[in-house]
């Protein structure tokens, strides 16, 4: 089998390190492997697959004889992505700098992995919110036509990052200990105001819009319509920041134009690749972020009829939003390339 070499940058952060279990675990065909990160990061020693690899700080030269550059997000895709594409490299990016640029297609592998071969060096890789939602979206959407969504998400505070997570664990053991809560990074480190995380739900994720969205719902809103190539779609989403670790949650609601049965929607999510049906109410077994953490597929549960509308269906949808969310999404698209030799 051919091999390639590959080049991940912000190899240090959790998606980052995420590529790396994930190109161990499905023994992805690199020849060579450069790690990159920021210069604070770099110098640091990372032990892979029975190596010892030394972070290297990212320069418009480190891409050099490389084919397949994971990028982990953050502003340093800007900077870097069109140096990595000169020098030869398909950019699969996961921050959201390229995902609404017409030139650049936006891709789940089961969803439009048709769309793969329009790329001209990058790839983006949608939001996490988007992917988990979508997995469960797109074998209803090829039953019957979707009219409106309407999507709630109870997001973990890892995608907030490290930082975000840290302090979730710092808070509960000041609670707990009765010492003061300090909170500096959610809503957003940049953000003039921030809120303790720990025993409490944040409903902003991003800043706010003009049309008092916040960026992360209009990026569900945008990149759900861009994916499935359907901007007749009616989607209007509330974003939510959750004490929880890892794994994001939504609350689906879906209109369709045509009946839907309870029945074929089970039916339908259960043999869509990638996405498992945990639905059984008399047992108490449905999906959670807890259980769904470090697994690959989506989780959908609570499936039931929309008493409400004619054509309606409600679904909970759980998903690991650093692996399928984040770096197994971007590594399948990779996948997909070399098997497809695109």
């Amino acid at each position: 089998m051919k091999k390639y070499n590959v080049a991940i940058l912000g190899a240090t952060g959790a998606v980052g390190q995420e590529f790396l279990n994930l190109i161990e675990e499905r023994n992805f065909p690199f020849a060579e492997l450069k790690l990159l990160a920021s210069k604070r990061s770099a110098g640091k020693k990372i032990d892979f697959m029975g190596k010892e690899y030394i972070v290297e700080e990212a320069t418009d030269d480190s891409f050099e004889n490389v084919q397949i550059a994971l990028f982990a997000g953050g502003a340093a895709s800007k900077t870097f992505a069109p140096a990595a594409v000169k020098a030869g490299a398909v950019v699969i990016d996961n921050s959201s700098a390229f995902r609404m640029d017409p030139e650049v297609p936006l891709i789940v592998p089961e969803v439009n992995p048709e769309c793969i071969q329009d790329h001209k060096g990058i790839i983006a890789n949608p939001n996490c919110s988007t992917i988990i939602m979508v997995m469960a979206l797109k074998p209803l959407y090829d039953k019957a036509k979707i009219k409106r969504i309407v999507v709630s998400t109870y997001q973990a505070v890892s995608g907030g990052g490290k930082e975000a997570m840290a302090e979730l664990q710092q808070q509960a053991e000041d609670i707990v200990a009765n010492r003061p809560v300090k909170a500096e990074i959610l809503p957003g480190a940049s953000l003039p105001k921030h809120y303790q995380i720990a025993f409490n739900l944040i409903p902003q994720i991003d800043v706010f819009k003009d049309n008092l969205y916040t960026k992360e719902e209009m990026k569900m809103i945008n990149e759900t319509h861009k994916i499935l190539q359907d901007d007749t779609i009616g989607i209007t989403a509330t974003t939510v920041r959750v004490p929880v670790f890892r794994s994001h949650a939504e609350s689906v609601n879906i209109e369709f134009t045509d009946e839907v049965s309870v029945e074929e929607a089970k039916k339908l999510l259960a043999d869509f690749p990638g996405v498992t049906v945990q639905d059984n109410p008399d047992e108490m077994d449905y999906p959670m972020p807890l259980m769904t953490s470090g697994k690959n597929d989506v989780y959908v549960g609570r499936i039931r009829k929309d008493n409400s509308i004619e054509h309606g269906l409600n679904l909970w949808v759980v998903g690991d939003q650093i692996r399928k969310g984040a770096a197994l999404n971007a590594l399948q698209i990779a996948e997909y390339m070399v098997k497809n030799d695109q």
